[in-house]
């Protein structure tokens, strides 16, 4: 059977009313449209990660070498100490190009599962199981996107966490070409565990909080609030995202981490040098940072839509035909009432 995501946008509730009015560029299922919002997606990790990079190399660093470097403070003095100013910029390269591209997968392709699989069940199946529905769509979505990180993620974590190892992504890619084995994909299994599991929270937890916000905090409709109030609560959404999607992701981002470091090593191997408490090291930062993070990426992406015209969905309603199947039930309760 062949699936056509255009056609499966157009009795999909995620769509806006208006979507053909002047004020967006393109229709939601069209190729333009998935073009936008993946360079949206670009931005809004590729941008964000880069601009945490010293919060991120101190906290590999937590995660690999707890003993020397304690706690964020004391991470930043040795750092400091050691590397100079610039130091704090190790793996800003392979940063900012894995994660625009981890970013085209994250945020595109959750835009066309989420149409896709909304059109596959139907418009009234996509509005009441729209939970399970954005869980699918996130993590067929960052399943892709980790293949375009993987190589950076590792290049970078060996930058940042092996003293001497490399200056840079030229002198770290030409040493791990030629080891045996797949260095660049190494840790692709443990970033799955790590970042389907985040991925899943950030766009479920951050879709339902969206949605509470507008029913119970803020004191009107979206539809009647301006575009910079509308950009606030997707502020606030994600955070309150972010730190849930941290929290979630932490394990398997210290066995990322340890996997990168140590040729050879495996994933259970680590989980069992580690232990439970091991697993956690580092969780304060990474909750301050992935917090931070998630609440930027989402303010940038749907800032993106807004300059580029890309349909902003209002949250969820129930279609039409689900409205009429409520009044019918209740009118046949009252009946035998």
């Amino acid at each position: 059977m062949s699936l056509n995501f255009s056609l499966a946008s157009r009795g999909n509730p995620f769509k806006p009313q208006n979507a053909a009015e002047a004020q967006y560029s393109c229709e939601p299922g069209t190729a333009k449209f998935y073009a936008l919002c993946a360079f949206g997606g670009l931005l809004s990790c590729g941008l964000t990660h880069t601009a945490v990079v010293p919060l991120d190399l101190v906290k590999c660093r937590l995660q690999v070498d707890k003993a020397k470097y304690q706690n964020l403070g004391t991470g930043f003095k040795i750092t400091m100490a050691e590397d100079g100013l610039k130091g704090l910029a190790k793996g800003w390269a392979p940063t900012l190009i894995g994660y625009s591209a981890q970013g085209v997968g994250k945020f595109g392709f959750y835009e066309a599962f989420k149409i896709l699989y909304g059109g596959i069940i139907g418009e009234e199946l996509a509005y009441t199981q729209r939970m399970p529905l954005y869980l699918a769509a996130s993590a067929s979505a960052e399943f892709f996107a980790d293949m375009f990180l993987a190589p950076f993620e590792a290049m970078k974590v060996r930058i940042q966490t092996m003293p001497g190892y490399a200056n840079n992504m030229r002198e770290a890619y030409a040493k791990m070409k030629v080891e045996s084995g797949s260095p660049f994909y190494a840790g692709l299994k443990p970033l799955w565990l790590r970042q389907i599991p985040y991925t899943m929270m950030k766009f479920s937890c951050f879709e339902k909080t969206v949605e509470l916000l507008y029913k119970h905090v803020v004191p009107k409709p979206r539809a009647e609030c301006s575009k910079s109030e509308q950009l606030m609560v997707t502020f606030a959404a994600g955070y309150i995202a972010g730190v849930f999607c941290a929290i979630v992701s932490h394990p398997a981002d210290v066995v990322v981490s340890v996997l990168n470091k140590t040729p050879g090593a495996t994933a259970g191997g680590v989980l069992k040098d580690l232990g439970f408490a091991g697993c956690w090291q580092g969780l304060g930062p990474r909750i301050i940072m992935i917090g931070t993070l998630t609440a930027l990426q989402w303010f940038i992406y749907d800032t993106a839509k807004v300059i580029l015209g890309i349909p902003r969905p209002p949250p969820p309603s129930p279609p039409a035909s689900l409205v009429a199947k409520w009044e019918a039930e209740a009118k046949a309760a009252g009946k035998q009432d």
